[in-house]
Formats: C-alpha cells, sequence, structure tokens
C-alpha cells in the first residue's frame, strides 16, 4: 500500500497503529541477561563521532560469545526484541546524541511492521529519537529467504531508521545484496582492512567497493582500524568513516573517550 494512503504511515502513526504478530505473543521471557559496551565510530575529517555501535556483552562485560551461544531457535525473537530496547535505553541514559547501531537478527523477523513495535515504543519511552537509529547486519547472517531480508531493510528504512549492512565481504551475499538493497551504510570487514597497506589484492577489492558505492550514494565505513597506516590508506580511498582500537576500544556500559593521538 502506497505510504500517502498508508493507516500506519511513519509520518502520523503512533506504535499503536502498528499490527501485532500472534506469532510472538506467547513466548517465553529470555532466562538470562545481557546488557551492552558502546564503541564509537567517527568521521575523521570533521573530528567528530559519527555513531556509537551497541555490543553485547554479559551483565559483568563478559564477551559477545557467551551470551550468543545461549540463544537458540526458541529464544531468538525475545533475544533479537530484547536487544533493540536494552539498545536504545543504555543509549538514552548514557546521553549518546549521536546514532546508535543496533545489530538485528532478520531471522528473527516475523513480519517487519509488526516486530518494530518495541523499537518505536522503547524510543518513545527513554525519550530517544528513532532518527538516530542505524540497524545493522551481518552480512554472513545465514539468511534462507533473502527477499525476506530485503522487505526488512525497505520496511524500516519507510519507517525512518537508517540501515546498514556489517562485515562485508567476509558473507555469502556480497555484491548480490547489494545490487538488491542499498543500505544507508556500508561496514567493510576487518579482515579486508587489517594491513590493507601491505597487500595489494585487498587494496584492489577494497578499492573497487569503495567506488561502486559512491555511484550507488552509499557511505563506507571501514571497521578494525588498528593502525595508522591502515586509516591513511583508507582514507585516500576516500572512506572517512572509521571504527576500531586506534580510536577506542569497547566500553563496557559507558561512552568511550577517542585517543586524541588518532587523529594525527
Amino acid at each position: 500500500m502506497p505510504e500517502n494512503t498508508a493507516p500506519n504511515s511513519p509520518q502520523t502513526s503512533t506504535n499503536t497503529d502498528l499490527p501485532s504478530c500472534n506469532r510472538c505473543r506467547d513466548l517465553e521471557e529470555l532466562d538470562f541477561d545481557f546488557s551492552f559496551a558502546y564503541q564509537p565510530i567517527v568521521n575523521f575529517f570533521a573530528r567528530t563521532v559519527f555513531a556509537h555501535e551497541a555490543l553485547v556483552r554479559g551483565v559483568n562485560g563478559e564477551s559477545a560469545a557467551s551470551i550468543l551461544a545461549k540463544v537458540t531457535d526458541a529464544n531468538r525473537y525475545r533475544f533479537d526484541q530484547n536487544c533493540r530496547i536494552k539498545a536504545v535505553e543504555g543509549a538514552a541514559r548514557l546521553g549518546i546524541q549521536e546514532f546508535v547501531s543496533i545489530n538485528f537478527m532478520p531471522n528473527a523477523v516475523y513480519q517487519p511492521e509488526a516486530c518494530i513495535r518495541s523499537t518505536f515504543e522503547a524510543a518513545q519511552r527513554y525519550n530517544f529519537s528513532k532518527d538516530r537509529i542505524i540497524f545493522e547486519v551481518i552480512e554472513g547472517e545465514d539468511v534462507s529467504d533473502r527477499p525476506h531480508l530485503i522487505n526488512i531493510f525497505t520496511e524500516y528504512r519507510r519507517f525512518g531508521f537508517k540501515t546498514a549492512i556489517d562485515d562485508f565481504g567476509a558473507g555469502y551475499a556480497g555484491l548480490n545484496l547489494l545490487a538488491e538493497f542499498q543500505p544507508d551504510v556500508l561496514k567493510l570487514d576487518m579482515d579486508l582492512v587489517r594491513d590493507i597497506n601491505l597487500s595489494k589484492p585487498k587494496q584492489a577489492i577494497v578499492g573497487g567497493v569503495v567506488q561502486i558505492c559512491r555511484e550507488l550514494g552509499i557511505e563506507v565505513l571501514a571497521e578494525g582500524i588498528e593502525t595508522k597506516a591502515e586509516r591513511d590508506f583508507l582514507l585516500g580511498c576516500g572512506v572517512t568513516l572509521f571504527q576500531g582500537y586506534l580510536f577506542c576500544k569497547p566500553t563496557f556500559q559507558a561512552i568511550g573517550q577517542i585517543n586524541p593521538d588518532a587523529w594525527s
């Protein structure tokens, strides 16, 4: 249905106008808890923080792997929904004014317009603008129904959220996914970034991806930046958004401070 005739159009609707999903109504609550660390993403030339990625951690700062190991087909939906709520709550509590980037699991989304309810409600409850939320999916996520993923992205954009593909170059979809949907941000996988200044094949691949994204109007973000040599080569390619230990490590339940030496 066209946006200008839809009763749940994002320009005029509230979260109560969104449909509910009967498949989710009777699911049990999670039997484990978790928290988040936040890692800044910087715009190098502007010398500003562009966004903060919300990264899953245990309640005492345990690794993401220790939490993700508890996610099953039975609790995947609840976990995905709780991630959205906790990430927004944490960003609001910390006073984050920039974008917050939240990973989502496409296999946990039944109906995009129904499953987004909790995000709208959290944004309203914690007074965090939905316009400052980026939803990102790992390019290597095992998505058996790619049209479903494209539909999720399309609906999220329609509701006013920004979208991102994470770990681009590490997964199964690659350029085929990019041909079907153009996100706002594409995050280069850290394996492509690592020692790129020393690798002609990586340089050629990344240079080609950056050129494609430039033509498609997609911002490129290089993650996993650890050295100034990596940073400088990517700057030369036209990449200006960076994330990695050179700038700041993930900070548990706090906003990390950018290493001032990383700007020089």
